[in-house]
């Protein structure tokens, strides 16, 4: 199936050991502004690959958990924001990570932060290891970024397409043939 999928793949952006380079950096980052501990929420589902490498390079005390938002239809921003599947941990007073793994409009996790802060966090910071500050249509500060890419189709490493192609394990650019 691998081979069927890597067919689709116009070009290789980043390669394992170019991901495996950045979760490092990420995480010294974060590892260098969190001495107490923090709160990762992983954004289902295609945060799950960049999470996993990245939490078991942070070196502090760390509890996680999930939240499943959407603001897209297919391909494309719906601009309505919906959570589909909300937090189970408390954060009232908590230091709190948000780890995507593309930031493209900013809808989403402008609603996101808002949301979260209304719920008494100490601090909230945003990680993503992919952003498109060409399409950002919400002005959204974003703590620790991987890529700044243009605005191409990429999936891989959790990103998919029709919920294809998250196993890959690189990023690359999608071949317009398989979405148009």
């Amino acid at each position: 199936m691998t081979n069927k999928l890597a067919d689709d793949i116009k070009e290789i952006l980043y390669d394992e050991k170019d991901i495996a380079n950045k979760v490092q950096e990420l995480a010294d980052k974060i590892n260098a502004d969190y001495k107490d501990g923090l709160v990762a929420i992983g954004i289902l589902k295609g945060s799950i690959p960049f999470m996993a490498d990245l939490i078991r390079k942070i070196d502090v005390p760390l509890v996680m958990d999930f939240m499943d938002v959407t603001s897209y239809e297919g391909t494309t921003s719906s601009g309505e924001v919906r959570i589909l599947k909300d937090l189970s941990t408390r954060i009232e007073g908590k230091d709190v990570l948000i780890i995507e793994d593309i930031i493209d409009t900013g809808i989403t996790l402008s609603y996101l932060t808002e949301v979260l802060k209304s719920r008494g966090v100490k601090s909230l910071k945003l990680c993503t290891l992919l952003t498109k500050p060409s399409r950002r249509s919400e002005k959204i500060k974003v703590d620790y970024v991987g890529y700044e890419i243009e605005d191409n189709f990429v999936v891989g490493y959790g990103m998919d397409y029709n919920e294809n192609y998250r196993n890959l394990p690189y990023i690359g650019i999608l071949d317009e043939k398989v979405y148009k």
